[in-house]
């Protein structure tokens, strides 16, 4: 990894493709292709004759057929990352924000930051916000924070980017997206034990870290409980996703494709979790939060009305 300093004073790192390998989630790049999670492993299995004809033969007859293909693509999968290392490019950025929640927003460095809450859960369960892992605004308290994230993969020439044919095109995008992921997954490592240092003692294995054993969240701008693909606008207020070259368009879609953004919360307690369905009345209040047109934020948050 390498780091400097950003315009803004923020974390900017820059990654190998092969330092990223390791940390690829091979679970989630096969889902991307239609293969179950159950054939995972054909990731880690030795690429000799003998060792993946002993690994299909583990699994049922009606199963040998998906799983000799989870074989192939990962063993195609490989060889492209060998080719990808002077033909992508691989940035992160970290901006660690003062931070406090009021009611459903959060304050970071003094931007107001509106967020949903859940409506509709299981008995006895409370009704979750992100909100709720920030301390309050209170002047006889500590400060809190909350860090903000983002990566990109780039590629630095157009074979990266075109491929020789379908197949190669879409084996680069796939990789690209993991390996988009991968980077948070290392920053967000770097961010608890060093920059942030929340954790610093953390000493987790790879799988360990896949599965997500450590400390603390980072939900991302579009995943469950943080929906409203809006509020990438005011990611980049702070941010400034350019720097690493993220470029957004009119409704908050980020190119290049591989890329990510979200928010990084510390609290021991902090979960993820669905916002889910909210009715009308939190539609009104939340566009009045946001300062966005109702038929607007409608429109960003169609997938959670009733």
């Amino acid at each position: 990894m390498e780091q400097e300093v950003g315009t803004d004073g923020s974390l900017v790192v820059s990654y190998g493709v092969g330092e990223l390998a390791p940390y690829i989630n091979w679970i989630y790049y096969l889902h991307a292709w239609g293969i179950k999670p159950r054939f995972a492993g054909a990731a880690f299995v030795h690429d000799c004759p003998a060792c993946r004809t002993a690994w299909v033969k583990s699994f049922p007859v009606a199963d040998q057929a998906q799983a000799s293909e989870a074989l192939r693509l990962c063993s195609d999968s490989r060889q492209q990352l060998l080719t990808l290392e002077q033909q992508l490019q691989v940035k992160g950025c970290f901006h660690l924000a003062r931070a406090a929640s009021c009611g459903d927003d959060l304050l970071l460095d003094g931007v107001r930051f509106p967020l949903l809450r859940q409506q509709q859960v299981r008995d006895g369960e409370p009704c979750l916000c992100l909100s709720d892992f920030v301390r309050p605004l209170r002047e006889d308290e500590a400060v809190d924070y909350v860090g903000l994230f983002a990566t990109s993969v780039t590629p630095l020439n157009q074979t990266a980017e075109a491929g020789d044919d379908p197949y190669s095109q879409l084996l680069v995008q796939t990789l690209s997206d993991r390996l988009a992921e991968a980077a948070v997954e290392c920053l967000h490592l770097y961010v608890r034990r060093q920059a942030w240092g929340y954790a610093p003692e953390e000493q987790l294995t790879i799988p360990e870290l896949l599965n997500e054993q450590f400390q603390g969240i980072r939900p991302a701008v579009g995943y469950p409980s943080l929906p409203d693909q809006s509020v990438i606008f005011l990611i980049d207020h702070l941010l400034h996703l350019r720097q690493i070259g993220i470029r957004l368009t009119e409704r908050g879609a980020m190119h290049p494709h591989a890329s990510t953004c979200g928010l990084m919360f510390a609290h021991p307690s902090s979960r993820y979790f669905a916002v889910g369905r909210i009715d009308e009345e939190q539609l009104v209040d939340y566009a009045l939060r946001r300062g966005l047109p109702l038929e607007e934020m409608r429109r960003y948050l169609q997938s959670n009305l009733g």
